[in-house]
């Protein structure tokens, strides 16, 4: 249960679904097809629905590459925040546009699993909120040339040690879209 006093909302937080950032993700179709049942169920369910986009000089605002895949239609009425930094929250108005709406539950799903997701994942959860991670619902690029492991085992870590994160007072963990449950 978050620690937010008067939060008992959900929000959907869809991070950084944008062109050139999912262009080479691992599984990218089937991601981006379960971001885009995770955005209907939570439309359906009245649950907003909060975009995060990334600006910066390889995804300048405005630009093909740094636009929302087109397989997504963010509605004009949901909140489109946009950030600079991997933290969702660092610098941004999503603390104020999740405060408005009464969010203190997110549902996380977008890229990449191993820069923005986790960073917002820990920002959230550092900040009070319950933040619960769409384990097949996030992707990232082959980042292996620099040391890092391959996608998949990337993907694969995260969820474990999401799925395993506790803080006093507030929830974590990890679902699979299927079994997302909306609601407030």
């Amino acid at each position: 249960m978050t620690t937010l006093p008067d939060r008992p909302n959900t929000a959907l937080l869809v991070v950084d679904v944008q062109t050139k950032v999912m262009a080479n993700g691992a599984g990218r179709d089937a991601v981006v097809a379960n971001i885009g049942r995770l955005v209907a169920a939570a439309r359906a369910a009245g649950t907003p629905v909060v975009w995060v986009q990334h600006i910066s000089d390889e995804l300048p605002k405005g630009s093909e590459a740094g636009a929302i895949v087109a397989e997504l239609d963010p509605r004009p009425d949901e909140p489109l925040v946009e950030k600079a930094y991997g933290d969702a929250f660092e610098d941004t108005s999503l603390e104020a546009v999740l405060a408005g709406r009464g969010v203190g539950r997110l549902i996380v799903a977008g890229a990449q699993t191993d820069a923005c997701i986790r960073s917002t994942l820990h920002g959230a959860l550092a900040r009070g909120y319950d933040a619960i991670l769409v384990k097949d619902a996030h992707t990232t690029e082959d980042l292996s040339q620099w040391g890092a492991p391959p996608p998949e085992q990337v993907i694969a870590h995260t969820n474990l040690y999401w799925r395993f994160q506790t803080a006093p007072g507030r929830t974590a963990g990890t679902v699979a879209t299927a079994d997302v449950e909306f609601g407030g």
